[in-house]
């Protein structure tokens, strides 16, 4: 085709000139143990600050940590890190940023001028970019890397479960019978891609009331583990509404967050 770009890992064209796809090598001189996406199936779910806070805890259990963001377009892991200064670079890669207590973070948000200015990329140039962050970071030596997936199943998704070598995904959800349906989807698309669903979190499953200790399911009655039954999905975290997470992760301070929700999620990874 005259217009082709010789990239045929984005292309659906069957044609002669066609070479297989080669899968992106993760940084010559960095070495990755575990590597967690956590995806959800749509947005608003609570998805950043699950990753955000998978990865202080499992720091907190003396593990080498870094957190890969995968929303390009809706970059917020700097933010929740409290991370201000953009990426700079070695002979050896990209230098990823790290947080007080020493997590490696790389977002698109570190390579843009000012943080709101908006991401306007086609696809092939957002997976690009997310390919990126594993070939060309310098992430040194990581136990565990989570990585923030953009919500959906679209290319991003597509792209990282068949390139990057991912040990497991966490889904996040939230009660509403509409966001559970979504995140069946989710599922299913791991499923096709061989990849294990290690758990299921579903935040804002209910709000405690601070005097009387009474559980109120505002967004209505759960059904995350009907879910995870059907699935054979063993672990099921129910997360309160709780704004000490939002505030945490606006004022760029998950890390001196004291939930212990997630605790044995990340003792069990």
């Amino acid at each position: 085709m005259s217009d082709c770009t010789h990239d045929c890992s984005s292309c659906g064209q069957d044609c002669k000139e066609r070479n297989a796809p080669q899968k992106p090598t993760l940084n010559k001189f960095s070495k990755v143990g575990k590597v967690y996406a956590v995806m959800s199936g749509k947005g608003g779910v609570g998805k950043s600050m699950v990753t955000s806070m998978l990865a202080v805890l499992s720091r907190r259990l003396g593990k080498s940590v870094a957190v890969l963001d995968g929303d390009i377009i809706g970059a917020s892991m700097a933010k929740s890190f409290g991370i201000k200064e953009k990426a700079m670079g070695c002979d050896k890669g990209i230098i990823p940023a790290q947080s007080v207590t020493g997590i490696k973070v790389v977002s698109m948000n570190m390579f843009l001028n000012e943080d709101t200015n908006p991401v306007v990329w086609r696809s092939s140039l957002v997976t690009g970019a997310v390919t990126q962050f594993w070939t060309d970071v310098y992430w040194g030596d990581v136990d565990t890397m989570f990585i923030d997936m953009p919500p959906g199943t679209g290319d991003v998704a597509l792209t990282v479960f068949q390139n990057l070598p991912i040990d497991g995904i966490i889904m996040v959800t939230t009660p509403q019978e509409l966001v559970s349906m979504i995140v069946s989807k989710g599922v299913e698309m791991a499923k096709m891609m061989n990849i294990p669903v290690l758990a299921i979190v579903e935040n804002m499953s209910y709000y405690q009331c601070g005097k009387c200790g009474e559980k109120l399911y505002i967004f209505g009655e759960s059904n995350v583990d009907s879910i995870a039954k059907q699935y054979g999905i063993d672990k099921v975290v129910k997360m309160p509404l709780d704004r000490i997470f939002a505030t945490a992760c606006d004022n760029g301070a998950i890390e001196y967050c004291e939930s212990n929700w997630l605790e044995e999620l990340a003792k069990s990874l």
